[in-house]
């Protein structure tokens, strides 16, 4: 009982904090919008490679989405004349990621870059971090009761709103904003993908032809096939299906694949080669909102390196985002990750470009 008042304050909190972030927003107060918001001069660098500060990296799980945001860091730490001590990942388990931090603690680093999984069961581990003089910089979820610049040198994040409504204007695009659709949504309590989601449901409202007629939740992203073979059957006239994240998605398209429903599109969020292969060959998967996972990473480092040598560093800082078809894959691969196409999606790409006469302007790239 104890335990679950302690999760609903901390969930009260988090919502007045994000509040908060909100408001400094609109008034210009201590928020960079985009990596440029937040740079450090020449002098601020020469201070931090001299200082030779350290860093450590505490992330929730693994993925290509992870792996970029840590590229971005460690490319950024480079720069500046940082050592990376070490990187962990909790495989999304809190106690895993308890441990980690203690692990990492021991090794006294100026810097900690580190997106929390359950704030309310490691925020003790982060708080001894930051009393010993390691300098915080959250992803994406706040920590209830954290106060900027004492406990936490930044946090850096997505536009969820901005990014649930550009999914829902997918939708309408693949439909041509009339029809059924389906929503697989997230059932856990984590933020970024809970709001992105609602924001989706909020922004469909606007669209008076498309009607929501089935919402199924998961903890698991393995669980999407099933449900997805549980909503064809029940609504079998269904045109479109948004998924919580690109990953979750793979199991919606293999379902309707199996199910030989070509005619079903789904939306989601992030990129994966799997689902961009897909797209590329104008499969089931008709669009994805993709944010800045390098960019994250390399905002990330800075404002650790700029916390660690006195300079004064926002409070939040919020990334970009743009909506991913087929016309603009390798585009917004690059922007993504600042990375070539796989190769194996390029020689997709390039093949159903030319098969169907439609092609990005390379030259740009």
């Amino acid at each position: 009982m104890m335990l679950s008042k302690l999760r609903h304050c901390e969930k009260a909190c988090i919502k007045l904090f994000l509040g908060i972030l909100v408001c400094l927003s609109c008034n210009h107060l201590a928020v960079a919008n985009s990596s440029d918001g937040f740079t450090l001069t020449q002098q601020q660098e020469a201070k931090v490679q001299d200082a030779k500060l350290t860093a450590v990296m505490a992330w929730h799980g693994s993925s290509p989405w992870v792996n970029s945001v840590t590229l971005g860091a460690k490319e950024e730490f480079k720069r500046l004349g940082i050592e990376v001590l070490a990187v962990t990942e909790a495989h999304y388990d809190p106690a895993k990621q308890i441990s980690d931090l203690e692990t990492l603690a021991a090794l006294t680093p100026d810097i900690l870059l580190s997106l929390s999984i359950d704030s309310l069961s490691a925020k003790p581990s982060y708080l001894r971090l930051s009393k010993a003089g390691t300098q915080l910089v959250l992803l994406s979820n706040p920590i209830a009761g954290f106060i900027h610049g004492q406990d936490f040198a930044g946090l850096v994040g997505d536009n969820v709103d901005g990014m649930g409504r550009a999914a829902a204007n997918l939708v309408a695009q693949a439909i041509d904003s009339q029809g059924k659709v389906g929503m697989i949504y997230h059932e856990a309590d984590y933020h970024i993908t809970n709001k992105r989601d609602e924001a989706f449901v909020d922004a469909l409202e606007q669209y008076e032809d498309i009607h929501l007629m089935v919402k199924k939740g998961f903890v698991k992203k393995s669980q999407t096939a099933q449900l997805t073979a549980a909503m064809l059957i029940q609504h079998p006239d269904l045109k479109a299906i948004y998924v919580s994240w690109d990953a979750a998605a793979e199991g919606v398209i293999e379902s309707l694949r199996i199910a030989n429903r070509k005619d079903v599109k789904v939306i989601s969020h992030d990129l994966g080669t799997n689902n961009l292969l897909d797209m590329a060959l104008h499969g089931n998967m008709y669009g994805a909102v993709s944010d800045r996972p390098h960019q994250i990473g390399t905002l990330m480092a800075r404002i650790g390196a700029g916390a660690a040598t006195d300079v004064s560093t926002p409070l939040y800082t919020q990334v970009n985002y743009n909506s991913v078809t087929f016309e603009n894959i390798a585009e917004s691969w690059r922007l993504a990750f600042k990375t070539p196409l796989p190769h194996i999606l390029k020689s997709v790409l390039e093949q159903s470009q030319e098969a169907t006469g439609h092609g990005e302007d390379h030259d740009a790239r």
